[in-house]
């Protein structure tokens, strides 16, 4: 265990000086370089942060307003008639919208469930296949202007939707349920 410890601690270092030596070997001024990327990192990172307030704002009303309570209310008898915890839905809701708002309710779920549970599983998995589909889009898409994203949105939530669906499968198939 220590070697992997030791390679990991070294690995970041002895790539940034491999890509040094490198671009120095080829000629590219690498210093320069290096300082137009930091711009035009400031440039994009400052571009982004009105999509992010706006999606964080969206986000913090839809759980201030008690819709989502209200949701769950709704769809709890039916997500029990088909054997999925409703105690996930909120985790499902999310995930597409906000990657850390989805992080804090997995993490919410666990605690208050234990890792090892059904629900721990579960939440543990679809946080990890499924993606924050409209913060992709609204953030990324936004930053380079791209206006017309209806059909990376359309596949973008089909995939969530099978990543929903094949988690709650294998956690069943692997685990069991409740």
């Amino acid at each position: 265990m220590e070697l992997i410890s030791l390679i990991s601690l070294g690995f970041i270092p002895v790539l940034i000086g491999f890509i040094l030596l490198y671009g120095t070997f080829k000629q590219v001024p690498t210093y320069e370089s290096f300082v137009e990327g930091g711009k035009e990192g400031i440039k994009i990172a400052v571009s982004i942060i009105p999509f992010l307030v706006g999606m964080l704002v969206a986000i913090s009303i839809f759980r201030a307003s008690g819709a989502l309570e209200a949701l769950m209310k709704w769809i709890r008898p039916v997500m029990d008639t088909i054997g999925i915890p409703a105690e996930i839905v909120p985790l499902i809701l999310i995930r597409p919208i906000s990657g850390t708002a989805a992080l804090g309710m997995t993490s919410d779920l666990i605690a208050v469930y234990g890792p090892d549970s059904f629900i721990g599983r579960l939440a543990s998995v679809l946080q990890g296949s499924t993606d924050t589909t409209f913060y992709v889009l609204t953030v990324y898409f936004g930053a380079i202007g791209i206006k017309k994203m209806g059909d990376a949105l359309k596949v973008g939530l089909l995939a969530d939707v099978f990543g929903i669906i094949i988690a709650i499968l294998v956690v069943t198939l692997v685990f069991g349920t409740k």
